[in-house]
């Protein structure tokens, strides 16, 4: 008969290696001023945890497109990551970010400005219409894609119309 008191023991699933960080220490000393360190309250409690653990969890979430829960150990916990990235996103933090690094990466000429791509994963298809439908000449079509072109004001930036089969 077999001995039933004992505990399953959980083997390690995925890789066991750890990920590297994402963003080089001159890359964080650009934005770091953007995600300050809170401190602990007066009456105490949990230690805050860094920005930086952070941030880098949240670009490997985005980078490897993988589920919050599967956040590897070496990043803070999934929720706490989350918590943060939805401050920052609603703060508008992420686009300052976005905006020093871009400039960092176009003084030292790694920017191409000759090309450009989208990524139409995410665009919905309407549901219920033939492809032989027509599109009334009326409404203008109401996607991400297109409000992002109306939303910019660059000159540099030239709307082209994709059309998908």
């Amino acid at each position: 008969m077999a001995n039933r008191s004992r505990r399953a023991v959980e083997l390690p699933t995925g890789s066991t290696m750890e990920p590297e960080f994402e963003l080089t220490d001159e890359q964080w000393n650009l934005i770091a001023d953007l995600f300050p360190e809170s401190p602990v309250g007066p009456k105490g409690g949990r230690p805050v945890v860094a920005s930086r653990p952070c941030v880098e969890g949240v670009l490997w979430i985005l980078r490897s497109g993988a589920r919050w829960k599967d956040l590897p150990k070496c990043f803070p916990s999934s929720t706490t990551c989350w918590r943060r990235h939805k401050r920052w996103t609603e703060e508008g933090i992420w686009a300052k970010a976005w905006a020093r690094l871009t400039r960092l990466l176009d003084r030292q000429g790694r920017v191409n400005h000759d090309e450009a791509m989208a990524d139409g994963t995410f665009s919905p298809a309407k549901k219920g219409v033939k492809r032989s439908a027509r599109r009334s000449g009326a409404r203008e079509p109401r996607s991400w894609f297109s409000s992002m072109l109306r939303g910019s004001r660059s000159a540099l930036i030239q709307p082209v119309r994709v059309h998908m089969k």
